[in-house]
């Protein structure tokens, strides 16, 4: 099994239009790793792309619709030919459409479970390819604390409950081969999804923020940013012996 890798290391971020996929790929690319810059449309991602080359970094722009096979196939061999084999993904894409049970379509469910399970489970077995030819790779799957049940989203809780699961069994099965698999779970993170949350219950923004700041130990709502230095972690050479790990980034205690 090789122990050898390139000098510098190729990352995918999913969802890294904006938000918190944006912030974790700047934050990579800071670094050192070349970012391949994944949303469903390329030029969305112009703004992420832009920011790692302003200071100095690589970053690739790649339109995908992960809960797609032969895409998510597509996307990852673009990354390898253009930026080099990818070694690190960082599965964050996601969609929200929050709906009481009882209202809830199919149409609905479905379609958050395909694009932040299905998505994860697809770009994974496209990478770990690339991953265990290296002998090295670092997965972070990004839950959340919805995992533990948030009215009005029983399709995001589940699929962010289910992405816990596939870490955990990722991690087993990958590991024997260099690739550590972890989750990093935020609780209230100030982004658009949650704006549009906000506006779902009928309140503004600020409201809806300090609302939940007032819940929350730390007295404040967690910014993008607070995600990206978790995901940081765990991609570093020295978080090779965590593997498996659900963490909470909430400003307090979740699970």
């Amino acid at each position: 099994m090789s122990t050898t890798h390139p000098t510098r290391r190729v990352a995918i971020v999913t969802g890294a239009a904006r938000g918190i996929g944006a912030a974790t790929a700047v934050r990579l690319a800071r670094d050192g790793f070349a970012v391949a810059v994944l949303d469903l449309d390329a030029t969305a991602c112009a703004p992420t792309v832009a920011a790692i080359e302003k200071e100095g970094g690589q970053a690739l722009a790649v339109g995908c619709d992960v809960s797609d096979t032969g895409r998510t196939e597509a996307a990852v061999a673009r990354v390898a030919d253009e930026l080099g084999a990818p070694t690190v993904l960082v599965n964050n894409a996601g969609i929200i459409r929050d709906n009481l049970v009882f209202r809830m379509t199919d149409q609905e469910f479905d379609s958050v479970i395909g694009v932040h399970l299905r998505g994860a489970f697809l770009m994974s077995r496209a990478v770990q390819r690339h991953q265990t030819a290296a002998g090295w790779g670092r997965i972070v799957n990004l839950s959340s604390s919805a995992a533990l049940g948030n009215r009005g989203q029983a399709n995001y809780s589940s699929a962010k409950a289910g992405l816990q699961g596939l870490t955990k069994t990722l991690a087993i099965e990958l590991g024997p081969f260099g690739v550590t698999v972890n989750c990093v779970a935020p609780g209230f993170i100030a982004t658009g999804m949650t704006e549009a949350t906000a506006a779902r219950t009928g309140v503004t923004f600020e409201e809806f923020t300090e609302r939940y700041a007032k819940a929350i130990p730390v007295r404040r709502g967690g910014r993008p940013e607070d995600i990206a230095q978790a995901v940081s972690f765990f991609v570093r050479e020295e978080a090779g012996f965590v593997s498996g790990q659900i963490l909470y980034v909430a400003g307090g205690p979740k699970g």
